[in-house]
């Protein structure tokens, strides 16, 4: 079945050079104002293991449809403000976590995600409008302005929708790894051939790994491609923290313990795989619980 034009305009937009401009200098801007640290990693979801934008716009989109559909009912305008001056107040932490994670994007997600954030905060600034309006006796007006704006919200809502299913953006991209490595162990190689002190990209079938082999003997195996954007690890770098060592992916530099895979820091929100290790004659096998 052909795809409908509206979606193949949207597929279109990724790939619009035009607005490379803009996404340049915004994301610099923004990289400057959101500083890697606590707080962006809990605007990114980092604590909870899940992207938070997602969840933050469910208030500010939640009280301003239900503003709009109290507008039909009567006697229900003074509700209808105190639901679009919550939508307002609460779009706050939709917009900062938005940002977290728009800064760390694919180009061709970065040009969707300008235009989603063009058509809210045209909705929000509709929505402005319509209290405004409200406060002054202009209910007729301030109802138009609020319909309006929650059209264009969907709007953004639908280019939301894209970079998150269409273009995988905030998705877990090392989740197939479980059902891609075959259960068992597997071997790969002799010990003596992976040099101390540097990571290394090596594969468990199809599935590539990073392996560490650490000053003191000890050997660490994960999942290669970063659970972000899908960076590789083994061309990254092992920093030591006070959690333990990790490895920092270099596309967008998110970290993970080189221990347990766990994120030690944003943007990504999903840990890397951990595979079981042991030497067997001097070969280095591994194993991936629950793989399968």
């Amino acid at each position: 079945m052909q795809t409908l034009w509206p979606f193949r305009m949207l597929d279109g937009l990724e790939n619009a050079e035009i607005f490379d401009g803009a996404v340049k200098a915004l994301s610099q801007m923004f990289r400057r104002t959101i500083r890697p640290g606590p707080v962006k990693d809990v605007l990114h979801g980092v604590p909870t293991g899940h992207p938070l934008h997602p969840l933050a716009v469910q208030v500010p989109i939640g009280a301003w449809t239900s503003a709009v559909l109290l507008d039909f009912v009567p006697g229900a305008d003074k509700a209808s403000r105190v639901l679009i001056a919550v939508g307002l107040v609460s779009a706050g932490p939709a917009v900062g976590s938005g940002l977290a994670d728009w800064v760390e994007l694919h180009p061709q997600q970065q040009r969707v995600g300008l235009v989603h954030a063009a058509a809210n905060a045209t909705g929000a600034l509709l929505f402005a409008t319509s209290l405004i309006l409200r406060s002054s006796k202009h209910k007729r007006a301030g109802t138009i302005a609020s319909a309006a704006a929650l059209a264009i919200v969907a709007a953004g809502g639908t280019l939301g929708g894209q970079i998150a299913y269409r273009q995988a953006a905030g998705a877990n991209h090392a989740e197939s790894v479980p059902h891609l490595v075959a259960p068992g162990w597997h071997a790969l190689g002799e010990l003596a051939d992976i040099a101390p002190g540097r990571l290394e990209r090596r594969l468990v079938g199809d599935v590539p790994v990073v392996v560490w082999h650490a000053a003191n003997g000890n050997v660490t195996v994960l999942s290669n491609e970063c659970s972000h954007l899908s960076g590789p690890l083994s061309d990254g770098e092992v920093l030591n923290l006070n959690g333990g060592p990790c490895v920092e992916c270099p596309w967008h530099q998110s970290r993970f313990s080189l221990v347990t895979g766990q994120v030690m820091g944003g943007p990504a929100t999903s840990p890397q795989a951990v595979f079981e290790t042991r030497i067997v004659d001097g070969v280095l096998e591994v194993c991936l619980p629950n793989a399968g």
